[in-house]
């Protein structure tokens, strides 16, 4: 009787594999943690933004951004000795309607700026998420050429739900910049609205970006907007729709002799430009830069910066009311309960928030 094989053996037989390696870094995440608990002394981050180094600026707008009481602590020591070195840049702001082209625009402004050798910096705000308060950051994507030139520095920030999509921290972005020696600060906003008034509190010159055939759905949420403009661009005034341009530019310098007079005693212009074909650009910084000269003659930049500051002044202050009020203990032991009352209709929520400050206020005295 001849042996037979063991049920079990086979022809097939299947290698013992490669032990797979741990998805994560380990390592690289340790040497992470270590590098964000590693702050440099302040004058090093002074003497580097003073000297230009994108790194070390970069470094410091992200302590400005950071909420960590020891990164404020730090930045507020940074922008204090920035603040002599700044105020010397053009504080240019850029709004529009979606769908305008404003990242192609200032793709095409900024590069017709550093090809004179001027140095320019964008702060790109995109709009956070009202739910996971996640943003983007996409701007650096949507301006290739801009953004690898070596006289270009582009900074995408969240707007964190702020008024009008500007990052609450801009302001003191644009005082690390110009104390690095950009000659231009370009604010591109999230969108147009009324609540762009937050934007126009802290640039020289304030400029629309519009385009033809929007319809009156969006053209109507454009006045309180073109009441504070210092200028209007029609863009992409190319190919088929170069008659659609002029006729919108038409109807917006109509437009605009129904609104009082400009404070800064300029009457506001309106271009066309093509961004994608690079046409009208030098007309369009021709008009800011004359608007510049002419409130620096009359005055009206320095009144206007003046008062910058102080808006400034009372917005930290309302900021910092805030804080302490959710930092104190007793309100955060209190709010759940005077929450769940407005949800059970037992308060109303004016009287619960009225109850929280006078507790708030009371513990002060």
């Amino acid at each position: 009787m001849e042996d037979q094989k063991p049920i079990n053996e086979s022809a097939l037989k299947v290698n013992a594999g490669i032990e797979q390696p741990d998805s994560l870094n380990t390592a690289a995440i340790e040497r992470l943690k270590n590098r964000k608990q590693q702050l440099l002394p302040s004058q090093e981050y002074i003497d580097g933004v003073l000297s230009g180094d994108m790194v070390l600026l970069s470094k410091a707008i992200t302590l400005v951004e950071s909420n960590l009481p020891a990164h404020q602590q730090l930045a507020q020591e940074i922008i204090a000795a920035c603040l002599p070195h700044s105020g010397k840049a053009l504080r240019l702001g850029i709004t529009g309607v979606p769908g305008a082209g404003k990242s192609t625009f200032i793709e095409a402004l900024g590069m017709f700026l550093c090809k004179q050798n001027q140095k320019v910096a964008v702060l790109a705000i995109d709009p956070s998420s009202q739910r996971s308060k996640g943003s983007i950051l996409g701007d650096k994507t949507r301006m290739e050429q801009l953004s690898s030139h070596p006289n270009a520095y582009i900074r995408p920030s969240a707007a964190a739900g702020t008024l009008g999509g500007v990052a609450r921290k801009t302001r003191e972005i644009i005082i690390l910049c110009e104390a690095a020696g950009f000659d231009n600060i370009f604010v591109e906003t999230v969108g147009v609205g009324q609540s762009e008034t937050a934007v126009h509190s802290m640039v020289d010159f304030f400029l629309l970006i519009l385009i033809s055939g929007a319809g009156d759905e969006l053209q109507g949420i454009k006045k309180g907007i073109m009441e504070m403009a210092d200028g209007i661009v029609v863009n992409k005034a190319d190919g088929d729709n170069i008659g659609r341009a002029n006729r919108a530019k038409a109807e917006c310098e109509s437009a605009l002799h129904l609104f009082p007079p400009a404070e800064s005693g300029v009457e506001p212009k309106v271009l066309t430009c093509s961004s994608l074909q690079n046409r009208g650009i030098d007309a369009v910084w021709q008009m800011v830069t004359d608007h510049l000269k002419t409130i620096k003659t009359n005055g009206y930049l320095t009144h206007k910066r003046t008062q910058q500051a102080v808006r400034v002044m009372y917005e930290t202050i309302d900021e910092a009311l805030k804080r302490r009020f959710y930092e104190k203990p007793e309100m955060a032991d209190q709010l759940p309960a005077m929450e769940t009352a407005v949800k059970q209709h037992q308060l109303t929520a004016y009287v619960a928030a009225q109850q929280l400050l006078d507790e708030y206020f009371s513990k002060l005295q």
